[in-house]
């Protein structure tokens, strides 16, 4: 597999993570009323699970 094709598939996997996290924390951003703070939780906890994932073998 070629360097660029690992960097695309874990660019993917870092992307996927974010909108997750991006969707769950509008979900919960929405149901406790603090739309802000769940945004920002949820897209940073995204960006670590898709790290992670782009990380595994």
């Amino acid at each position: 597999m070629s360097e660029e094709s690992e960097t695309t598939s874990s660019g993917k996997d870092v992307g996927a993570g974010m909108a997750i996290g991006l969707a769950l924390g509008v979900a919960i951003g929405s149901a406790t009323d603090n739309l802000g703070l769940w945004l920002a939780i949820g897209v940073a906890l995204g960006a670590a699970i898709g790290a992670g994932l782009s990380n595994r073998e």
